[in-house]
């Protein structure tokens, strides 16, 4: 299927994910990089309205929305391919280019603004599914089969074993909330490169994950799930059905304290609930009272890169030691108000740079960059 027209939706989609990777990220940022308050492992029985409130807005986030931009980055892959075709360019041919400043600007995010950078990850993902479309449909089809039976059955492995008693390990966070909370700028840098393959474990283990996705991006791209046509409502109420009655019950296990569900609700459930936000938010664009909340999300997704670093800059501003201040002093009401006037910030400040430049800035260094390079 080839597309020439941009279509709304995608930019939309990438939007809403981009602001809601945010939602997960801000409770990392808040307790100053404590993960554990990202999971329920710190629990053996029911949590305050206080903790509640954080694993409500977890259930809805925590993985879901990075399933949901890591789709969309297949999505966008998918896009380049059907361009370099109508074009009649060698595929990957100069997509490696964009690959390679992928993950520069993962490792300048990495390196200056927070550890836990997923950008890194899409540029290694995206060299190998570029590679997988180009051997046509089966290839496709059989990656999909082995990257993703590969993920599933080292999560439940791992399920199972929790379940029968294994280790749960605990990682000692107290070093990292010292540094984060009065460590310097420099210093923080400084830890992120010591401890880089540490900091880069959970990139490297969700690869099999992302290339299932990117792969899933690129076959709901094919199938036509994004077109404003009676073709793509059926396609996204199949996947709504599956985010309300399979995503939903499966996620609900994040509820459950004690950790054994952690893993499996992150990278295996939650890119179940992801499609299914794919089918909620393609029903709710029809509601076309609040085209001009659609249009917003869609230019977040235009400058999407730009929006995710900016998220993180001002969030480790307000939170960590060298500048507001805030980690650990706020509880999950305040931490939530500032996710939200975050979000609303970004919605405001891509609306100027789309209006005005048409490009966020750092999509703009990146187009010039690889042109620069390209030229002959």
């Amino acid at each position: 299927m080839k597309v020439q027209q941009r279509l709304p939706l995608i930019d939309m989609l990438r939007g809403f994910a981009v602001l809601g990777t945010l939602g997960t990220n801000i409770w990392i940022f808040a307790y100053l990089g404590d993960i554990s308050y990202i999971t329920t492992s710190s629990y053996s029985g029911w949590w305050s309205l206080n903790d509640f409130l954080r694993m409500a807005v977890l259930f809805l986030v925590n993985g879901k929305l990075l399933g949901l931009l890591t789709i969309m980055f297949g999505v966008g892959l998918e896009l380049k391919y059907q361009q370099a075709l109508r074009k009649g360019n060698v595929w990957p041919g100069m997509y490696i280019w964009t690959i390679v400043f992928l993950f520069m600007e993962g490792l300048i995010h990495f390196t200056f603004v927070m550890e836990y950078d997923i950008l890194m990850s899409y540029a290694v993902t995206a060299i190998i599914v570029a590679f997988i479309i180009k051997f046509g449909d089966k290839a496709i089809k059989r990656a999909l089969y082995v990257f993703g039976s590969f993920h599933a059955l080292m999560i439940l492995l791992i399920l199972v074993g929790t379940l029968q008693g294994g280790a749960n390990v605990s990682i000692g966070l107290d070093p990292i909330v010292s540094l984060y909370e009065h460590g310097t700028w420099f210093e923080q840098i400084q830890n992120r490169l010591t401890y880089f393959l540490y900091f880069r474990t959970e990139a490297i283990f969700i690869i099999p994950m992302n290339i299932f996705l990117f792969l899933l991006g690129v076959k709901l791209m094919r199938n036509g799930v994004f077109l404003q046509d009676d073709r793509g409502r059926q396609a996204r109420q199949k996947l709504f059905k599956i985010g309300i009655f399979i995503g939903i019950p499966l996620n609900l296990l994040i509820f459950i304290p004690g950790g054994v569900f952690d893993l499996p609700v992150r990278y295996l459930f939650a890119p179940i609930l992801s499609i299914g936000y794919i089918g909620i938010l393609g029903k709710m664009v029809e509601y076309k009272k609040l085209d001009w909340l659609w249009k917003r999300f869609g230019e977040i997704g235009k400058m999407s890169l730009s929006c995710y670093v900016l998220q993180n800059i001002i969030a480790s501003i307000i939170f960590y030691g060298w500048g507001l201040g805030l980690g650990g002093k706020l509880n999950s009401i305040e931490v939530i108000s500032i996710w939200l006037t975050l979000s609303l910030l970004q919605l405001f400040i891509a609306h100027i740079c789309i209006k005005h430049f048409h490009i966020g800035p750092m999509e703009w260094v990146r187009k010039h960059a690889i042109q620069s390079v390209t030229q002959k």
